[in-house]
């Protein structure tokens, strides 16, 4: 009877949609730095993609991703980026480069911090870890970096990055401050 009353417990909880979302990954592949490959290991992905590039990013000063974003988005591939606040006054941001090649560029100033570091390619590769995308990530930092092939892992990544997306703001590139000659 306890067997019975379990089977349609959990029978129950399935139809309501309420079982975690669960998936076997079809491939992961982990990089370490400094010098372990990661911004190459991403760049080569970027370069693999053919639908959809979605970026979040705490730190963005990496030109050789922002470099293959670039290259994605003029074979067609659809790339949008949400950035961490800090990135609208970053020294070495990419910001400007991608907002000045047409790629929708966002600031998520909603929190504290923006930290999350993700890539979501084509719906299903999930580019993700403590790997922030930096040039100083790949040199300098220990970090990781994780390639993981799962659509239904990267289905969740989707939702969190488009409610990201509800809150966020359009980046403008700042104005320089005009001094008093620039006026005459």
């Amino acid at each position: 009877m306890r067997c019975v009353a379990l089977f349609w417990a959990s029978a129950l909880l399935a139809l309501a949609g309420c079982q975690p979302r669960a998936s076997i990954p079809q491939g992961v592949q982990v990089f370490f730095s400094p010098h372990g490959g990661a911004t190459e290991a991403a760049v080569s992905a970027l370069a693999q993609a053919t639908n959809s590039v979605l970026v979040q990013a705490y730190s963005f000063t990496s030109a050789p991703l922002a470099q293959a974003l670039v290259a994605a988005q003029r074979r067609g591939v659809s790339v949008q980026v949400i950035l961490d606040r800090s990135q609208r006054t970053e020294k070495y941001s990419e910001a400007d480069f991608l907002s000045h090649n047409e790629i929708p560029t966002l600031i998520d100033d909603r929190h504290a911090i923006a930290h999350n570091k993700i890539m979501i390619i084509d719906g299903y590769v999930i580019l993700t870890g403590s790997f922030n995308f930096t040039k100083a990530a790949e040199e300098k930092n220990a970090e990781n970096l994780l390639i993981i092939n799962d659509p239904v892992l990267a289905k969740t990544y989707l939702e969190n990055w488009h409610n990201h997306e509800q809150h966020s703001e359009t980046y403008l590139r700042p104005t320089p401050v005009s001094s008093q000659n620039d006026a005459r």
